[in-house]
């Protein structure tokens, strides 16, 4: 294919952003529409990368190249895999939904539209990212648009520190990293930034076991690793609902692709060195996130925690460092993605409509938004690993992976399911069923059409996952496939 559509899903959100700055600022249903013309556009064209991709072909596809910075061996180095495309798909995926979601938003519509588009080329880039420079470029512009977006746009009570405390997360991580990615480059011998050829390089044993930690665990940060994950709950509860869902959708998987990208496939000699480590935090993200999602009172932090919770188990997915656990790592990122976009969309209806995210406050929600109920009961059945939903098509690989490895660990990290059944069953009880408090009787009604397109959307993707787990299984074997004959097992 000529066409080079990888740029196109690059840079269309952002050349977007900046027509957004010639609409007039009161035109709030022109800023609108054209701000979900623009996102249905990057959806459609991700789509078709997705469909495009030849899983049996696997290897990276769309390719596209030019020289950029030829005398520092820095290029334009753009391709997708299988690990890569589904992460493409979630971001316009959450993109689109946000867009939809933020219908309601009146404050600087354009100003907004236009950092979300900002966060979403970085996201993009990353994903296709096959120059190691090009990476880093494309994930410092991811992170950046996120502290205006809360600290502008969050909620009053906490959104200037919660801004700051991520950023200054996620930047240290970031430095952190690139001065393992530099260290790699300068090590090679290459004169290269080229990815495919650092994979050539031939790292010593001792080189990799030093600064594998560097590389993996600076990215792994935006993943939420124990015990850097602070940032993380804070950051989810203080972001407006789009951001929130592009924070817990798709930026945390930034962290997590990233890491396995750079860190485990540059440097598998200390990916089997370190995995021990990441095992035992990965462990103790998923039950640590459980127990603090469970005596939460704050309906956002339920759902934060709970993202901490779950990518824990991406995380132990990848420190399998075999075929099921990495497979069922990127089965859970996509699928993690879409519940959690789904997740926040119901509590930013709920909040917007009653003004208060605490549980004890809360019920009857679905005799007036009987489609958001339904929408966070399919959530919550996923996040539950209910067979049948994609939930579950991701964990069990995970947890095949894992015993294979660490039984033992295996047996300890199930307790998750069970607290993570527990504090779901006591939202949805809670919150959305029962009597109604008598304040909110009469003084709210229904979310909009375009709610309920996002709800509907992102629903029926979890079920189709679930049901049809063939529609990416695949894809997602075949990236993992490639990340196993870098470590040498393939």
């Amino acid at each position: 294919m000529n066409f080079p559509i990888l740029s196109v899903i690059v840079f269309t959100p952002v050349v977007a952003g900046v027509i957004l700055l010639f609409f007039p600022q009161d035109r709030h249903d022109w800023i609108r529409w054209f701000a979900l013309a623009a996102a249905t556009l990057a959806l459609l064209l991700s789509l078709v990368v997705f469909i495009g991709y030849d899983s049996a072909e696997g290897g990276y596809q769309f390719q596209e190249r030019a020289e950029w910075i030829p005398a520092l061996g820095i290029s334009y180095f753009v391709g997708v895999d299988g690990m890569s495309a589904p992460m493409v798909l979630l971001t316009g995926i959450v993109i689109f939904t946000g867009v939809l979601i933020s219908w309601r938003l009146d404050d600087r519509p354009r100003e907004f539209f236009l950092f979300l588009f900002i966060l979403a080329t970085g996201v993009f880039g990353v994903f296709v990212s096959l120059d190691l420079f090009q990476l880093f470029f494309f994930y410092e512009i991811a992170l950046f648009p996120m502290f205006l977006l809360i600290a502008i746009w969050g909620w009053k009570v906490t959104r200037e520190y919660a801004a700051m405390k991520l950023t200054l997360y996620l930047f240290i991580g970031s430095v952190i990293a690139l001065v393992g990615g530099l260290v790699m480059v300068f090590s090679s011998g290459l004169e290269t930034f080229d990815m495919l050829q650092l994979q050539t390089a031939g790292f010593s044993t001792t080189f990799q076991r030093i600064w594998f930690p560097f590389v993996f665990f600076g990215f792994a940060v935006l993943a939420g690793i124990f015990p850097f994950h602070n940032w993380s709950p804070d950051g989810h509860v203080a972001a407006p609902t789009a951001v929130s869902m592009f924070h817990a959708g798709v930026l945390m998987k930034l962290g997590a692709f990233a890491a396995l990208r750079v860190g485990i496939v540059l440097l598998p000699e200390g990916a089997r060195f370190w995995a021990p480590l990441i095992l035992v935090l990965a462990s103790i993200n998923v039950i640590y996130g459980a127990f603090i999602a469970m005596v939460q009172t704050d309906f956002k932090y339920v759902i934060g925690f709970s993202s901490v919770s779950h990518m824990g188990l991406v995380l132990l997915g990848f420190a399998t460092l075999n075929r099921d656990g990495l497979t069922g790592a990127g089965l859970q990122m996509f699928s993690h993605g879409v519940m959690t976009a789904l997740f926040f969309a119901v509590v930013g209806m709920v909040y917007d409509r009653t003004h208060t995210r605490e549980i004890p406050r809360l019920g009857g929600i679905s005799k007036v938004m009987p489609l958001a109920t339904v929408a966070f009961i399919v959530g919550g059945l996923v996040s539950m690993g209910m067979p049948g939903l994609s939930g579950f098509v991701a964990e069990f690989p995970i947890f095949m992976g894992l015993w294979r490895t660490q039984p033992i660990i295996a047996i300890v990290v199930v307790i998750s399911i069970v607290i993570t059944a527990a504090y779901i069953m006591r939202i949805i009880g809670k919150v959305f069923f029962g009597a109604m408090p008598e304040e909110f009787e009469g003084q709210f009604g229904d979310v909009l059409v375009q709610d309920k397109v996002a709800l509907v959307l992102l629903s029926a993707l979890l079920v189709l996952i679930g049901v049809y787990p063939a529609v990416m299984a695949p894809m997602v074997a075949s990236g993992a496939e490639a990340v196993l004959r870098a470590l040498g097992v393939g």
